[in-house]
């Protein structure tokens, strides 16, 4: 995949509305004949990436209980840390967006799926699949930007506190599955007003119970079974926790808020057409480059261009369709915004730096 941008960079307000309505109109085709080729290839990738998750599952446990030495701790680490990655990305997420609802196989359904992590799945359909995706980066709607905490656009509006946004972000980073968690509590729309309480209760019900249980099964269930190998139980399972906490972060982050990112206003996307709302999601989201393995690891978030423009289509598809979608932008002069993970990840640094301060940075804002 080329790293380069085509020149000139047309805006996506800069179109007529015969080109969006064309635009949208090639990808509506281009979804269409993915789904329906959908069959068993398809369900035999996902049922192959939910064996190995329990494999490395098992093999991480079992070296972290019954294995001897540094080695073979690091070793179940690194086999635990695969298998929390494999269930959070590239099966959790995946299966909980619809992508294999087509199957009618109930290990494979989104309103019965729950993952390993400390957020309960019926928060996380509402919070992602509902609010996310329909929202995509409209500042004031999408509450995935800066989770409410930190500020990554001259649009909203500079606070004191935004000073400690670095340690914040590290925070952040280190305890998203809790980030991701709480994110439904609307913790702020209750403390205004704005969310009714019987339903902040029910969430904050759900959230905590779900935590109970995850803290429960890590850090009480495995290392008491574990004897007195409890120490080392405890962790590994409290590390492996943490890379994929890291892991999650970072990969979602690159997705998100690299320095291209469109951050929209809800004006601009008054009257918007199925074209329109196509190149929102191109304008706001970024790939990152990778070989097949980084992909699976990333839960195919590597391509967060196509999951946002296809957020129901099996999420191992967008490698087959990304050089199409890559043409297409080249085609009208759209930004195709990819890049390895180390320069991705350092746009989205320096983005989350920049504004810490109350200065105002010019940031493409579309305007219709």
């Amino acid at each position: 995949m080329n790293d380069s941008l085509p020149t000139p960079y047309v805006h996506p307000s800069s179109l007529s509305r015969e080109q969006v309505a064309q635009i949208g109109a090639e990808l509506d085709a281009m979804r269409q004949r993915v789904m329906q080729s959908l069959g068993q290839a398809d369900v035999d990738h996902m049922r192959r990436m939910i064996r190995l998750c329990r494999a490395s599952e098992a093999g991480g446990r079992a070296l972290l209980h019954f294995g001897v030495g540094p080695l073979s701790w690091l070793a179940g680490v690194a086999a635990l840390t695969a298998s929390k990655i494999l269930d959070n990305m590239e099966i959790g997420h995946n299966v909980m967006h619809g992508q294999y609802d087509w199957t009618g196989d109930p290990a494979l359904n989104s309103q019965h799926f729950d993952w390993d992590i400390a957020c309960d799945s019926e928060s996380w359909r509402h919070s992602h699949n509902v609010v996310h995706h329909s929202y995509t980066n409209i500042l004031g709607k999408d509450r995935d930007l800066g989770y409410s905490l930190l500020r990554i656009t001259p649009e909203q509006r500079w606070k004191p506190r935004h000073l400690l946004q670095p340690l914040a972000n590290l925070l952040l980073a280190l305890g998203f599955q809790y980030g991701v968690g709480s994110h439904d509590l609307e913790l702020g729309r209750y403390r205004h007003g704005a969310l009714a309480k019987p339903v902040f209760m029910e969430r904050w019900r759900r959230f905590k119970a779900k935590v109970g249980r995850q803290w429960f099964k890590d850090y009480l269930l495995f290392p008491a079974l574990a004897l007195w190998s409890a120490p080392r139980v405890l962790a590994g399972n409290l590390l492996a926790n943490l890379l994929r906490n890291l892991w999650t972060y970072l990969i979602i982050f690159c997705g998100h808020f690299t320095e291209h990112a469109v951050i929209y206003r809800e004006e601009d996307c008054r009257n918007e057409t199925r074209g329109d709302w196509y190149l929102r999601q191109i304008a706001g989201s970024s790939n990152l480059s990778g070989g097949v393995w980084f992909h699976i690891a990333t839960g195919h978030l590597s391509h967060q261009i196509e999951h946002h423009l296809f957020p129901d289509m099996p999420a191992h598809r967008y490698r087959e369709i990304a050089p199409e979608v890559q043409a297409l932008c080249a085609r009208y002069g759209l930004r195709y915004n990819t890049g390895g993970l180390f320069r991705q990840s350092m746009a989205v640094m320096r983005r989350i730096l920049v504004h810490t301060l109350p200065t105002r940075v010019s940031t493409p804002t579309p305007a219709r």
